[in-house]
């Protein structure tokens, strides 16, 4: 039998040949290239043939003959019958194949949201400032709790979270939220989209309803709709959420997300009164309210609004939190308060649903936040941002005049540039592309009937050398000027802080 092209060019550089020769026979059987019950060469003979080593060709047949892919008798190797029909039925047009797909409740949840860009680019939203990130104070705290480890850390954590961090989360939510909780209602999660999740499958039944703002939160509309849930969009106004009549009649909800201390991507807030309003109806309805506390750690003027969660007694709230914002976002970890009523329950089935880790981590961030870093960090980072926001809103009134339409200044990482019908923000998104910007279309967030047409523009990530020439550049962007070719790409991110070098 010819085997030649068993170890025929091209050949993986770095894999060894006992490695492409298992692979290529591998292949050749899946594939219906050698037959069932064909009787291949023996070892020492195709060692021969192929100008290598007999171990070389012995490891090959017995890994294939430990997978079921051939058979070793006295009579000699051969190849096996398979079960599956071979690869290459599938590939060759064969149309009463199955087409891969995911299922249909996955298809209709996904969103088409913006590209997420592995470089940070200028304007791009929801980015920190990782330049002025307080390197040497938490590498100090991983250090303590890789030092101060045991077999706990190392493996799942407990129910809810690491206790030590629930605990100090609760004394800072208490202090600086104004939360009234305890570690028991703390529930530790891998991020905002994990809590989403979480609450989600929990709180709601497959077919239940749950209310999104319109303009919202993309990612959370996919954490609802791949739970079975059936999301319906209530418009945003000046002061938040606004539902009418037709939309508690017509579509009771049983989950509703609002991000109230600054609506996503408007950067809208809902006021008291709304907030209020909002629990007594969702009280009489039977329906959970799911509080993203987005952003309300960086208030500009003032304290932040009241959380919904705690505004009055046994309130059917959920409150979300992160330190993606405040921290970096690779740290993954997020957390969610619960009402009492709830807490345990809602541990437990997480506990079982899930299985949490990143003990060094949750260890690691107890300890930087009882040390006070936590505040000191985002005391310093609210004046920061505060500085770049009014730096970024005279850059834009300077560069295209004093009546520009600016929103979402009172917190947050991000302003809100709304632009003349006649210019389309999809447009424009295309053009700062090519120019190295990562500006989102607010209508990429907005669902019809409703229509937005703006611009999200994150600040969190550039300093005052890069804004000049991100605004410099936003222009031509938006006024469909040429630009030059030779205009060279904008870095990706500010420089890191000279007290606290990047490594």
């Amino acid at each position: 039998m010819e085997l030649n092209w068993l170890l025929a060019p091209p050949l993986p550089e770095t894999m060894p040949r006992q490695r492409v020769l298992y692979h290529r026979l591998r292949e050749a059987v899946l594939s219906g290239r050698l037959a069932p019950g064909t009787l291949l060469p023996a070892s020492r003979s195709l060692a021969a043939s192929l100008r290598i080593a007999r171990n070389t060709v012995l490891f090959a047949y017995e890994q294939l003959v430990a997978e079921g892919c051939l058979l070793a008798d006295r009579q000699g190797t051969r190849v096996a019958l398979l079960a599956t029909p071979p690869v290459a039925s599938s590939r060759s047009g064969d149309s009463s194949a199955v087409p891969l797909q995911l299922s249909s409740r996955a298809a209709a949840a996904l969103q088409p949201e913006p590209a997420r860009e592995t470089a940070v680019l200028p304007f791009a939203p929801g980015t920190p400032d990782y330049g002025v990130f307080p390197f040497r104070s938490w590498r100090a705290c991983l250090e303590r709790a890789w030092r101060d480890a045991g077999w706990r850390q190392l493996g799942y954590a407990a129910h809810g979270g690491d206790p030590a961090l629930r605990q100090a989360l609760a004394g800072h939510l208490t202090t600086v939220r104004g939360l009234a909780v305890d570690a028991g209602q703390i529930v530790i999660t891998s991020g905002t989209q994990a809590a989403l999740d979480l609450c989600a499958r929990l709180l709601g039944d497959h077919g239940d309803t749950v209310w999104a703002e319109n303009p919202g939160y993309l990612a959370a509309r996919v954490a609802f709709g791949l739970a079975g849930l059936r999301v319906h969009d209530v418009p945003v106004d000046s002061e938040g959420l606004a539902p009418g009549e037709g939309d508690w009649r017509g579509h009771p909800p049983r989950l509703i997300m609002i991000t109230p201390s600054h609506q996503y991507p408007t950067g809208r807030v809902m006021s008291l009164p709304r907030r209020l309003a909002l629990i007594e109806r969702a009280r009489q309805s039977g329906a959970w309210i799911i509080e993203d506390d987005y952003d309300s750690e960086f208030r500009r003027a003032g304290p932040a609004p009241p959380a919904l969660f705690g505004l009055q007694p046994d309130a059917p709230v959920v409150y979300v939190g992160t330190f993606s914002k405040t921290l970096y976002p690779g740290l993954r970890l997020g957390y969610l308060v619960l009402p009492h009523a709830i807490a345990a329950d809602f541990a437990r089935a997480t506990s079982q649903a899930t299985r949490a880790g990143q003990g060094i981590e949750q260890r690691a961030l107890a300890d930087f936040i009882q040390r006070g870093y936590y505040t000191a960090h985002l005391r310093r980072m609210r004046t920061h941002y505060a500085t770049r926001q009014t730096a970024l809103r005279a850059a834009l009134k300077a560069a295209f005049g004093a009546t520009v339409e600016l929103s979402g200044g009172e917190a947050g990482l991000h302003l809100v540039m709304w632009l003349p019908q006649a210019i389309r923000d999809t447009d424009v998104v295309a053009r700062a592309e090519a120019l190295g910007l990562g500006v989102r279309a607010l209508g990429s967030y907005t669902r019809a009937p409703m229509t937005c047409n703006g611009l999200v523009l994150g600040y969190g990530n550039m300093d005052d050398r890069m804004l000049a020439e991100g605004v410099r550049r936003l222009v031509l962007a938006v006024r469909s000027q040429n630009f030059a070719d030779e205009i060279p790409p904008m870095k990706n991110g500010p420089p890191a802080a000279a007290n606290e070098p990047l490594e």
